[in-house]
């Protein structure tokens, strides 16, 4: 084992970014099996479709795509089942009574190791409108037209400025 103390391997919901804003973020151990690890470290997870639920006083993430580890044997478990969040009981009820204002979720945004251990990177977001996501990508577009710009008046373009 290597003495770092976080991995490389690390999965990322870059459509989290676009269809939230993000107001706080936690991060939370999950509740997994010896082959569900195995294939995460083979990069094989989807956050994509996940989000996180609050039941009885836990947390609960569901749509978090694991897939089958070829090794697994006839034992594998089901790839799109519910799995259990990990945080300590004051950081939950402190989760808890921020959902309970209008409009915000709880959606997962990375999951990668730290010491050995699987983390998951969660959030709490509100949706953004479509106008939000508008004016999102039209920054994006206005800040790379400024780079450009600035690249080409400066000469480090590989085109000699051109």
């Amino acid at each position: 084992m290597s003495s770092k103390t976080e991995s490389s391997i690390t999965l990322t919901n870059r459509k989290a970014f676009h269809n939230y804003n993000i107001l706080k973020k936690y991060e939370a151990g999950i509740v997994l099996l010896g082959s569900e690890v195995k294939s995460i470290r083979s990069g094989k997870a989807s956050l994509k479709d996940g989000y996180v639920y609050l039941d009885k006083g836990e947390l609960f993430i569901t749509g978090l795509h694991i897939a089958v580890y070829p090794n697994s044997g006839s034992f594998a478990p089901d790839p799109d089942r519910d799995r259990k969040l990990l945080m300590h009981k004051r950081e939950i009820i402190k989760i808890a009574s921020e959902l309970k204002k209008t409009g915000l979720t709880i959606v997962p945004l990375r999951l990668y190791f730290r010491n050995g251990k699987v983390k998951i990177e969660i959030a709490l977001a509100k949706g953004k409108k479509l106008y939000d996501k508008r004016e999102d990508l039209k920054k994006k577009d206005q800040n790379r037209d400024a780079l450009r710009q600035i690249k080409g008046v400066t000469g480090l373009d590989r085109n000699g400025g051109r």
